[in-house]
């Protein structure tokens, strides 16, 4: 006979989940516009302590939003198993001697004045481990 299995969800620390995300490269990146919640498919790389992160939309979007989130995550169905981070950090515009190598390195989704590079400094960070565990008899 088998037993149920439940699926279960353990927040990992800080580090483990700056350690997840490099391991990934793209993820949502969530902002508000007009009082909505918008999400957008992104790309990132975690380099040395910040997230470099491209995604498709117009940069003067997030000029005025000084704090912006992103989530990333790798869930394997139907097991459940798998984990997701969320980070949230004061963003500003990647310079443009750098932008130059992460235009190269991060493909995008739209070009032309959709097709913004940012920086979050990354503030909060939440992660959580996906599994499942047998129910005990």
């Amino acid at each position: 006979m088998t037993r149920p299995t439940t699926r279960r969800m353990a927040e990992v620390s800080g580090a483990e989940a700056l350690w997840l995300l490099e391991g990934s490269a793209h993820g949502r990146l969530a902002f508000v516009q007009r009082e909505q919640a918008v999400v957008r498919p992104a790309v990132h790389v975690l380099a040395y302590g910040r997230l470099v992160v491209r995604a498709p939309v117009q940069a003067e979007l997030l000029n005025a939003r000084p704090v912006l989130t992103y989530q990333a995550d790798e869930i394997r169905l139907p097991a459940g198993s798998g984990w997701s981070v969320t980070v949230t950090g004061p963003a500003e515009p990647v310079d443009p001697v750098e932008a130059a190598h992460h235009l190269r390195t991060l493909p995008g989704w739209a070009y032309g004045p959709h097709d913004t590079l940012l920086r979050i400094t990354p503030q909060t960070v939440t992660g959580h481990r996906l599994g499942s565990a047998t129910a005990a008899p």
